[in-house]
């Protein structure tokens, strides 16, 4: 179900999403979060497709602030409500440039009552997350270097004003290969890492979100082979004494391990998809101190 509202006030939309679960019969769940979602000029779709795929994990209110040029009245909105929002419920507010400064007040009386806020910036991130009037109302604020022009140069500027709360999802991309690396080098030999090499699409930030990580927790020498149109991170290898840990996953699909002593194997390993990364990161609302670290590392 979808209600239109133009030339509205928050105060009338809550008003309106109250009546509309209650004539629809609609039980309430247990909604765990307010996710705020700040696309600016961008067209919100996408965003919310992936908060709707990540609320059927974590049941939310996802609140969308998009600003129109069309709204002359100041405030446009839009109600979603049973399959139009995932487990979810979506208000969409376009707001007209005469109302953008003050966009953390329209979201004010839309907030769930005793659950964690969580801002969302899925394209521009700004300078200084906790410090955006969105972000100072949030325990988590997720950026998405990605997504800018240039993410790398972005993650820097993040570092500046990092506060515990903030998170990125170049960093969330890279979660599987920090985790399969791991398990690799807990198997026999036992041999410290002499070197690391990793190999992927030349602009992805996650490379150098990796190349940061590993710099951190083993302090070894690490390179970045960057390689035009290939599918985000294609490859790791930690150079030992006896031989390397090869990940290899050309094709965006199948990651293939081979070490020495041990039979090659594949695993899947698909790029993860948006909605995926969200859920992730909608799961933990404490801070993430290992970003925190790997983004000191990267601006040194």
């Amino acid at each position: 179900m979808i209600i239109n509202l133009q030339g509205t006030t928050a105060q009338h939309i809550s008003t309106s999403l109250q009546q509309a679960r209650d004539e629809g019969g609609a039980v309430a769940l247990g909604r765990v979060l307010t996710l705020i979602i700040d696309v600016g000029e961008r067209d919100p779709e996408l965003a919310i497709e992936a908060a709707n795929q990540a609320s059927h994990e974590n049941p939310c209110r996802i609140i969308v602030l998009t600003e129109d040029q069309a709204p002359t009245s100041g405030l446009d909105a839009e109600i979603r409500l049973g399959g139009d929002a995932g487990a979810s419920e979506v208000i969409v507010l376009r707001y007209s440039p005469t109302v953008a400064a003050h966009a953390d007040t329209l979201v004010l009386p839309l907030l769930l009552p005793d659950t964690p806020i969580v801002a969302w910036w899925p394209y521009q991130a700004p300078n200084n997350p906790s410090e955006h009037p969105i972000g100072k109302l949030s325990r988590r604020r997720i950026t998405d270097s990605t997504m800018c022009k240039n993410g790398v140069n972005t993650l820097r500027k993040l570092a500046l004003h990092y506060q515990p709360g903030d998170t990125d999802l170049a960093w969330t991309r890279t979660t599987l290969w920090r985790g399969l690396t791991a398990a690799s080098m807990d198997l026999p030999p036992f041999e410290p890492v002499q070197s690391v090499t990793i190999s992927g699409q030349s602009t992805h930030p996650s490379l150098d979100v990796l190349q940061a990580w590993f710099s951190h927790t083993l302090g070894v020498p690490v390179e970045i082979n960057r390689i035009a149109g290939a599918p985000a991170l294609t490859e790791v290898r930690l150079d030992r004494p006896s031989g390397p840990i090869i990940i290899n996953r050309p094709d965006g699909l199948v990651a293939r391990i081979s070490q020495p002593g041990q039979p090659d194997h594949s695993i899947p390993l698909p790029i993860r998809g948006l909605g995926e990364c969200i859920a992730e990161e909608l799961r933990r609302l404490d801070a993430d101190e290992v970003y925190g670290e790997v983004l000191k590392e990267m601006s040194s």
